[in-house]
């Protein structure tokens, strides 16, 4: 029954709520349904302004619409994405809440409503509520099973011979495995585990810094002792069972803001062997028996004697070397930085360097170059783009060629096979490859075998053809035996890309082990580029295996998800390798990738892997460079200060927008939430022996991501899946550890399936991978709280180790 007196102030006020969400609902849905988007948005919006003029009018039938659009709402968003909790939330949460809102007596009692006018609301709200119930006890992106647990190899092969107790490289050996057979920490005990020491480094960020200011090490152990690098690449050596910090050596790191990175992910080691000769065959000195090889982001390698702290005098110019010097092509400071540790043989430091992304065509070259370890004389050198990439400079060849293809990231070594296996990079600008030469592009992004002693190429592995996505191979590669079927070894290399596909090849050969088939990908490049038609993609993949559709986005409630959706719609995708264009491209995978410098953590005895993939779309848009443009005309070739943003490309035609896909109203108050329905990261469990993901969990919370927000906000520690930059750890105690999530944890999880056992709060972020040791039969689990600011993360100088409480 309707009535034509006058509404109270709660039918008033239930009015101008349904009219402006209305409102707003019926433009954005509008705008929506132009692009292509779904029409739920308009019709919802229709129904809100018709259901608030009949609450204005004291009509009962506000009550029955709202009914009708309550359920409409439920059929809708079970047909889109099912019983997935965090999809559906934001589908439904303004309707149920507005839902309840008309169920308050004294507001539908001032709309005319009656006992038998609210049974109808009161059931289609309770439909939705027990549906979004139905939600917390499934999850559509939960794998679930267990890895084998019997050792098929129990004696694997350590050709670097690296005690079990020690950790003498990044990886803990060069294989890169990230993995230690060390059982004292189990799956059965790890609960118990404890702070045993934590000491400050007090290397913090400072006003000359870059905005990618990062904290990434992992510590290095032997004798001990443990070894690593701070956040200006000062060197700590750190009594590995008491925290006691034995010496520092400082490097006077040259630096200013317009560097892309601020990042020391590690140091080397090299130990002097008995009757060891350099490379000319001289006797090694003796001073320096146990050496530290240091990156320096200015360009440096600087070795330290383990022992005293001092520099190894007879390496390069009283114990450095530059880089950049005399063969660079450009030698400004932060064109070419050391970011991670070098491959150590016998007698050569084998080192690689990051090189700007999208600064200008005028960048330093990517060379690989090895020196000989105690006299930092130059022995051979690999320069992609060089038609003969082992020609050493000479008058006539003064210096490298510029943007040739680097590597940033840890190369791996196989002493047996006397190979280094270097994942490699494509060179710079990234998003648009006109001006590229064939020889530039032959040998990245993917992985070049090396022979270690020469230079000279085994073989090489392309994992993406033309790259204009930034799809680098970025982790450093794991070497593993995998027992086949009928019993025979195959000498392996797992590579993770950016893509998500993890490319399996006979490390020998670099032949397939894993088939990888050459598949169709979108076409339609920018004016002057052009495609790849195929690119491979490895049938062992934790890429998602459908494409991003409507049913993919989300926001935090209904109109972000709406404003979400017109973003979507309004770029370019059309699924994988979408290529970047004017118009704005949604790349997914992204370029942060699902695979980043973290890796892969192998267990060589029971042949599985443990990963943290991540899921985060990015949008690539180029930006045509003319009259009135910012970046027109060309500069003085600077740095960015950063790998987001607006990248000015000089030299090219495009600069290029690259940011992730971000919820566009929430990102004015400075809170990035993705534009994309959770989970954004993941741990997965790998088994090697059939090249099949057999776990894989959402993991992390939101607890910690309103950082660098005007709005700091705590949010409850609900497990959503959060991004994470870092890797993985695992242990012969069935243990894996990451800290490098979003929220600011170290997580300890049951190899076997995945379980979460254990964690602990730590003070900042954690983006590093960690490591253990053990000293005097107690082992350890360290981790460096050191923040990420481009991740980001709140900063830190925390170095924390941990033992289990009961062990003396």
């Amino acid at each position: 029954m309707s009535t034509s007196s006058r509404p109270g102030l709660w039918a008033l006020i239930t009015a101008a709520v349904f009219a402006l969400c209305g409102a707003i609902l019926t433009v954005g849905g509008a705008w929506a349904a132009s692009l292509g988007g779904p029409l739920y948005y308009l019709l919802l919006g229709i129904a809100l302004l018709a259901t608030a003029f009949l609450a204005w009018r004291r009509n009962p039938a506000a009550l029955w619409l709202f009914a009708a659009v309550v359920f409409a709402t439920v059929v809708w968003e079970l047909s889109v994405v099912g019983l997935d909790l965090w999809a559906l939330v934001p589908r439904s949460d303004i309707v149920i809440i507005l839902g309840i809102w008309l169920l308050i007596p004294f507001v539908s009692r001032q709309i005319g409503g009656t006992r038998a006018s609210v049974l109808p609301l009161a059931g289609s709200v309770g439909l939705a509520v027990l549906v979004l119930a139905a939600g917390l006890f499934t999850d559509p992106h939960d794998i679930s099973g267990n890895l084998p647990t019997e050792l098929t190899n129990a004696a694997p092969v350590d050709a670097d011979n690296v005690p079990d107790s020690e950790w003498h490289a990044y990886g803990r050996t060069q294989a890169g495995d990230r993995w230690s057979p060390l059982k004292q920490i189990n799956s059965s005990n790890v609960q118990n585990l404890k702070v045993a020491w934590h000491i400050h480094t007090k290397d913090l960020m400072g006003p000359n810094d870059p905005g990618e200011a990062t904290n990434e090490v992992t510590p290095i152990e032997f004798d001990n002792t443990l070894y690593l690098c701070s956040l200006h690449q000062k060197l700590w050596a750190v009594d590995a069972a008491t925290g006691h910090v034995k010496w520092t050596f400082d490097p006077h790191l040259q630096i200013n803001p317009g560097f892309q990175h601020l990042t020391c992910r590690g140091v080397s080691f090299h130990q002097t062997p008995a009757d060891a000769t350099d490379s000319d065959g001289n006797p090694a000195p003796t001073d320096c028996a146990k050496r530290i090889v240091l990156p320096v982001n200015d360009g440096r390698l600087v070795e330290v004697d383990a022992e005293t702290g001092q520099k190894c005098s007879g390496f390069g110019n009283d114990g450095e070397l530059d880089l950049r010097l005399p063969n660079q092509p450009y030698t400004t400071p932060g064109m070419y930085e050391p970011t991670s540790p070098p491959v150590i043989t016998d007698k050569l430091i084998i080192a690689n360097s990051a090189i700007t992304d999208n600064g200008s065509i005028k960048q330093a070259s990517g060379a690989t170059q090895a020196f000989d370890v105690y006299t930092g004389k130059r022995v051979w050198v690999f320069d992609a783009s060089n038609p003969d990439p082992n020609q050493m400079p000479d008058p006539d060849h003064p210096v490298f060629h510029p943007n040739s293809p680097n590597s940033w990231i840890v190369s791996s070594y196989d002493k047996n096979l006397n190979l280094v296996y270097i994942p490699m990079g494509v060179g710079t600008p990234d998003q648009w490859g006109g001006y590229r030469t064939k020889e530039s592009e032959r040998f990245a992004p993917g992985i070049v075998a090396l022979n270690a002693e020469t230079g000279k190429l085994a073989w090489y592995y392309q994992t993406v053809h033309h790259d204009l996505w930034d799809m680098d191979a970025p982790s450093q590669p794991s070497l593993v035996d995998i027992t086949s079927k009928d019993g025979t070894i195959v000498p392996s290399i797992y590579v993770p890309t950016k893509t998500g596909d993890i490319f399996v090849l006979d490390r020998r050969t670099g032949k397939e082990v894993v088939p990888a088939p050459e598949t169709p990908v979108p076409g339609g490049a920018a004016p002057g580029d052009h495609t790849s038609p195929t690119q491979p993609m490895s049938q062992l993949s934790l890429r998602p295996k459908a494409p991003l559709s409507d049913s993919d986005i989300w926001g935090g409630t209904i109109f972000d998800q709406m404003f979400c959706s017109i973003y979507f719609h309004s770029l370019r995708y059309e699924g994988p390798f979408t290529p970047p264009s004017l118009q704005g491209s949604l790349i997914f995978p992204g370029d942060l990738g699902m695979f980043e410098w973290g890796g892969l953590a192998v267990d060589p005895q029971r042949q599985v892997a443990f990963a943290n993939p991540i899921s985060l779309p990015f949008v690539s848009r180029l930006v045509p460079r003319g009259p009135g443009n910012p970046l027109w005309p060309e500069p003085n070739a600077k740095g960015s200060g950063g790998e987001t943003g607006l990248q000015p490309n000089y030299g090219i035609p495009y600069a290029v927008d690259l940011h992730p896909f971000m919820d566009p109203v929430l990102l004015p108050l400075g809170i990035k939430m993705p534009c994309r329905t959770p989970p954004w990261g993941y741990v997965a469990g790998i088994d090697l022996r059939t090249n099949k993901v057999v776990w894989q969990h959402r993991n992390g919370t939101l607890r910690d991501s309103m950082h660098g927000s005007s709005l700091p906000i705590p949010l409850p520690p609900i497990k959503i899946g959060v991004p994470s930059l870092g890797g993985p750890l695992s242990t012969a105690g069935n243990v894996g550890f990451l800290t490098g999530t979003m929220d600011y944890y170290i997580r300890a999880y049951d190899l076997t399936t995945g379980k979460t056992l254990w964690q602990d709060r730590l003070p900042a972020g954690a983006q590093a991978t960690p490591m253990t040791y053990a000293v005097n039969g107690k082992q350890f689990v360290v981790t460096y709280a050191g923040g990420h600011n481009s991740f980001p993360t709140v900063m830190g100088d925390d170095l924390i180790a941990y033992s289990l409480a009961d062990q003396k």
